[in-house]
């Protein structure tokens, strides 16, 4: 359960102070905890995610439109789908830690939930649906611009980091692909799969996700950022 020190951590963070404490536990609540308390219940994360969701469209999609003059509608429709999708959200948490505040119920915590890039993503939206309420645009547009758009470069490889590895091994007549499982850990209904993608003979990157294919294009991003240092 989030205490006072948890809060005052993740403040420190991202270098904001609530006015309202209450809306950030809100955001880090899932429906499964609250589901699970008989008194004094408090409300999950679904409201503030929903307002998140809409800031953050709001905020990237200016954001690109300023970065990109010459594109058209339908490309920078398809970069901030990349930008603001599941995984890249999930991946953008990693900094801040957001999953060990999740407050989640017995239930979701056993079966893995904690580590759902799902919950993990709607939670950072939550955030900054609570930034939004208690500081005001500037505030969430500051977590947007650090958390979410400073890899907007990055996260159009994330979108389809298979396909940009591909091109760039075969271009630099690097060798041959080939990615393989090196893990598995969770119930078997609930896996999370760690894929290794070899170049040649070596381990270019690993990546972990709730499917092969997710992994494996994490796995790829990593290639590509160790290929391009």
């Amino acid at each position: 359960m989030l205490n006072e020190q948890d809060i005052r951590q993740f403040e420190e963070k991202i270098g904001y102070t609530f006015k309202d404490k209450a809306l950030i536990i809100q955001a880090f609540t899932h429906s499964s905890f609250v589901n699970e308390q008989r008194i004094n219940k408090k409300p999950d994360y679904e409201r503030l995610e929903f307002l998140g969701d809409a800031v953050l469209e709001m905020i990237s999609s200016a954001f690109l439109f300023g970065k990109y003059p010459d594109k058209k509608e339908g490309e920078m429709s398809k970069i901030r789908a990349s930008l603001v999708c599941e995984p890249a959200l999930a991946f953008d948490a990693e900094t801040l830690d957001i999953k060990s505040y999740i407050q989640l119920g017995k239930g979701e915590e056993a079966t893995g939930g904690r580590n759902k890039e799902s919950i993990i993503a709607d939670v950072m939206e939550a955030v900054i649906g609570a930034l939004f309420l208690d500081g005001g645009i500037d505030e969430s547009k500051r977590f947007i611009d650090n958390y979410v758009l400073t890899n907007a470069d990055s996260m159009q490889m994330f979108s389809d980091s298979k396909s940009i590895l591909q091109e760039i091994v075969q271009g630099g007549d690097l060798g041959q692909i080939r990615y393989e499982i090196c893990g598995e850990s969770g119930p078997e209904h609930d896996k999370i799969f760690k894929t290794c993608v070899f170049i040649g003979e070596k381990n270019f990157g690993e990546g972990t996700g709730k499917t092969k294919k997710a992994a494996e294009q994490k796995a790829a991003y990593q290639a590509i950022l160790a290929l391009k240092k």
